[in-house]
């Protein structure tokens, strides 16, 4: 049975972990849903990891719509959410919605976007319409420049104040989950405290609803850098499968992330 925005809030309710990787294509959205993946992510990360590109900002829609649909065709049961790349959200909510529709219709579930309560007032379009949101807060990868590189966000009194009263705002405009990324893992334990909404964590501690990581990242295949995040799930895996199974049971028992993952 395809898992809803409605499995997930249940999940959340009762305190199962969701479980989120990253995915681009058809083979690894069948080998991830198999192997117990609740939602994939097609990330707009595969400008870094499928294109070779510095950051995520030269991803277009029409790449973000290809790579969603490829996704959809190998997925039968996961839920399936799409980033919504740089220059297709920071504009007017009406516009926003036309690109949303479109990742929709090729086989997305729900859209990302990044940003906290700039983003209400689109946020608040959007789900009016029909079109489910998760709203991306703390480290946003498509205002790197603005923040002058990929910092850890929220560890200032001010900031972490900050950041709460983004994930609030944009629960109230109507996101159905928030990813947290690269925030302090005290911070991200109370913003998920406080929402009724799931969170997803990437750098942001175990208590998070659930966890992300990008596919390329904790398979090892990505030659960059890796942050502080990120582990390395091939590591004593015989297979792609058993790795993803891993993965899957420490972030289900909140054995993942650890300390040395976290903020």
């Amino acid at each position: 049975m395809r898992k809803t925005l409605k499995t997930l809030q249940g999940m959340r309710d009762r305190n199962e972990k969701i479980a989120v990787l990253t995915c681009y294509d058809s083979s690894f959205a069948s080998l991830l849903e198999n192997n117990g993946i609740d939602v994939l992510l097609v990330g707009d990360s595969l400008g870094m990891v499928l294109q070779g590109r510095d950051s995520t900002l030269a991803v277009t829609l029409e790449a973000m719509a290809y790579h969603t649909a490829c996704v959809a065709s190998g997925a039968a049961q996961a839920f399936i959410m799409a980033d919504m790349p740089f220059g297709t959200s920071q504009i007017s909510p009406r516009e926003t919605f036309v690109h949303a529709a479109q990742l929709m219709s090729v086989g997305a579930h729900m859209v990302k976007i990044e940003g906290g309560e700039a983003m209400a007032e689109t946020i608040s379009f959007l789900t009016a319409r029909g079109i489910p949101v998760c709203a991306h807060i703390g480290l946003t990868p498509q205002s790197v420049h603005q923040m002058g590189g990929y910092r850890v966000q929220g560890r200032s009194e001010q900031g972490a104040k900050n950041l709460l009263r983004e994930a609030r705002a944009v629960e109230k405009a109507g996101a159905g989950m928030v990813l947290l990324e690269a925030v302090p893992a005290v911070l991200a334990t109370e913003v998920t405290a406080q929402l009724q909404v799931p969170t997803i964590g990437i750098g942001a501690g175990v208590n998070c609803s659930g966890q992300v990581l990008v596919l390329h990242d904790m398979l090892d295949i990505y030659p960059g850098k890796k942050a502080r995040f990120v582990k390395n799930y091939m590591q004593g895996a015989t297979s792609i499968g058993e790795a993803i199974r891993n993965y899957v049971r420490e972030v289900k028992s909140s054995n993942f992330p650890l300390k040395e993952h976290s903020f």
